[in-house]
């Protein structure tokens, strides 16, 4: 208690010199939470359009069908899985599918395309194709007055088979038990743009798509989406101990080339942010060395009256560190606002950016306990060890040499 009083007692003399400082570890901090915030905001936008487009948190599949697909792997006893996911508290939505490849004809031409069965209702619930109905309406599961199912297809089919809403669309494929799978289809909507990667995609209501594919109530997949996206692998892994029969892969796996991708992009921004910071304290460093230099007597007078080496050398790491939690709690507090007002609005971009049919204007910061805590952590570890060599200097003082320096 006394080494701290003393400590602090310091720091008030030392007010213009503490003040410099101070200012610099509160900038370094404001620096470094700030920056944390929007990278870390930037890559969870990244993460939501990526799984929202398409992948959801979590999937379900049978076997190895997500490395290789084939018609015939199907998930059959699919109320164990609705009764599991249903139960789970910590999932949001989950909807099923079904896929293959198809030839798609209108007109005179033809082209391959993918078909994906979706549940008409669940589906909005996991991802974003409702949004992404750039003409035309979204189907139901139901035929029209006609007979006929409809289909939403991509921009880039629209733009190959010269389709528009209303039109007959024909689609030829295998069904599961070796039949020949053919149809016809009125195109209900477009979905998204060129640059979609469902932009040569057919989507059917998935009771259309389990007929034409001679399914049954068979699918090749559910998608699901978690209440916390962060523990979704956790999820993950509990789901997969309880559903035996099945694989159950997080996005991290089933998009593992771009997860490895966007880790290391984050690795090297984090070492940027380290260094900056780091840059912003060899300063400070700097400061307290020309400290300990000005206060040479005061630590000669000190040896003198019996203080051990160790005892300067807290002292002086007991200064640094009240400093810079001072300097870290101002930091937060002018932070605080300003990374909560780039969670909640974000900062408005010169053009929207379009990403597979869904547009973004704003450009958005994470505000989390982590994004303050970690660099708090890291300003005080850094503020301990740049004061111990200014300690080891103050400890190897001479009382008699010091009684002597001016």
């Amino acid at each position: 208690m006394l080494t701290f009083q003393i400590a602090f007692r310091n720091i008030l003399r030392q007010r213009r010199r503490s003040l410099l400082t101070g200012l610099s570890m509160t900038g370094g901090y404001v620096l470094f939470v700030f920056g944390y915030s929007l990278l870390e905001g930037t890559y969870g936008n990244i993460i939501d359009i990526f799984t929202l487009d398409s992948t959801g948190h979590i999937q379900i599949h049978k076997d190895d069908y997500l490395d290789r697909p084939k018609i015939y792997k199907t998930i059959q006893d699919r109320e164990q899985i609705k009764v599991a996911l249903a139960d789970n508290p910590e999932i949001k939505s989950f909807t099923p599918r079904v896929f293959s490849p198809a030839l798609a004809y209108a007109g005179d031409r033809t082209t391959p395309s993918q078909i994906i069965g979706i549940d008409p209702e669940l589906e909005p619930t996991v991802s974003r194709l409702l949004q992404k109905v750039a003409k035309g309406t979204y189907f139901s599961s139901s035929p029209n007055p006609d007979g006929y199912y409809e289909a939403m297809i991509g921009r880039g089919l629209h733009i190959r088979l010269k389709l528009n809403v209303g039109d007959e669309l024909v689609l030829i494929s295998s069904g599961a038990d070796g039949s020949i799978a053919n149809d016809i289809f009125v195109v209900s909507a477009i979905i998204g743009n060129k640059t979609s990667f469902d932009r040569m995609a057919v989507y059917l209501p998935l009771n259309a798509a389990q007929e034409f594919l001679s399914l049954g109530n068979d699918v090749h997949e559910y998608v699901l989406l978690v209440n916390n996206k962060d523990d979704n692998e956790a999820i993950a892994s509990e789901l997969s101990a309880q559903l035996a029969e099945v694989t159950v892969s997080p996005w991290q796996e089933v998009e593992a080339t771009f997860y490895r991708t966007m880790q290391a992009d984050k690795q090297g921004n984090y070492f940027t942010m380290g260094l900056i910071t780091f840059i912003v304290f060899i300063g400070v460093l700097n400061t307290v060395l020309m400290s300990v230099l000005e206060r040479t007597r005061e630590f000669g007078v000190l040896r003198a009256i019996g203080s051990r080496p160790m005892q300067l050398v807290r002292l002086i790491t007991l200064e640094t560190f009240i400093l810079a939690f001072i300097s870290v709690i101002l930091g937060f507090l002018l932070i605080l606002p300003i990374i909560y007002w780039s969670a909640e609005v974000g900062m408005l971009l010169p053009e929207p950016i379009d990403m597979g049919g869904i547009t973004f204007q704003h450009l958005r910061g994470e505000m989390s306990a982590r994004i303050f805590w970690i660099p708090m952590a890291f300003i005080l570890a850094t503020a301990v060890l740049i004061s111990i060599p200014p300690g080891l200097r103050a400890a190897r003082i001479l009382p008699k040499e010091a009684m002597g320096s001016h």
